[in-house]
């Protein structure tokens, strides 16, 4: 088994049960229904950590179900912006310290708030990036919820 990322060491410290699960993955199929695929899960149950910057509160990060895509307004208004935008993928690397297809929502470089789905609390396992390509994380919804401090919000267009 992969060697633990600090997005695991994260959920160590908060006494949260997790499992790791490793899968085959290749620059040009990083979308999360094929990542759900890969790891036996709905891609419902599937969570993709997006960064985005807030036109007053800059960098934010949004936590969505695979199947669904981000309703940009619904977010800006739930972040306290007029307007949000997903941030270039050259940058995210150097805001998070996580490259695309291996962003978590735990260990970012800097702490920028979460938002996070609501529908997550009724999810059994989640599965999200545990901070590399080709490693997920899964736990329960209410725990992913909880140990990342997230707000919980109506974010998806569906």
């Amino acid at each position: 088994m992969s060697t633990k990322t600090n997005a695991c060491r994260i959920l160590d410290s908060l006494h949260i049960s997790y499992t790791l699960h490793e899968y085959e993955w290749d620059e040009n199929q990083l979308d999360a229904v094929i990542v759900a695929e890969k790891v036996g899960v709905m891609p419902r149950q599937m969570y993709k950590t997006l960064i985005l910057r807030g036109d007053k509160t800059g960098i934010i990060a949004a936590c969505i179900p695979g199947d669904k895509e981000l309703d940009l307004k619904t977010l800006a208004k739930a972040s306290g912006n007029k307007k949000v935008e997903m941030v270039p993928v050259k940058e995210i690397q150097r805001l998070t310290g996580y490259i695309r297809g291996g962003v978590s929502p735990f260990g970012m470089k800097k702490k920028y708030p979460l938002y996070l789905d609501k529908t997550v609390t009724g999810v059994n396992p989640v599965s999200i990036s545990a901070g590399k390509r080709g490693l997920q994380i899964f736990l329960d919804g209410k725990d992913l919820a909880a140990a990342s401090g997230a707000f919980l919000a109506d974010i998806t267009n569906g």
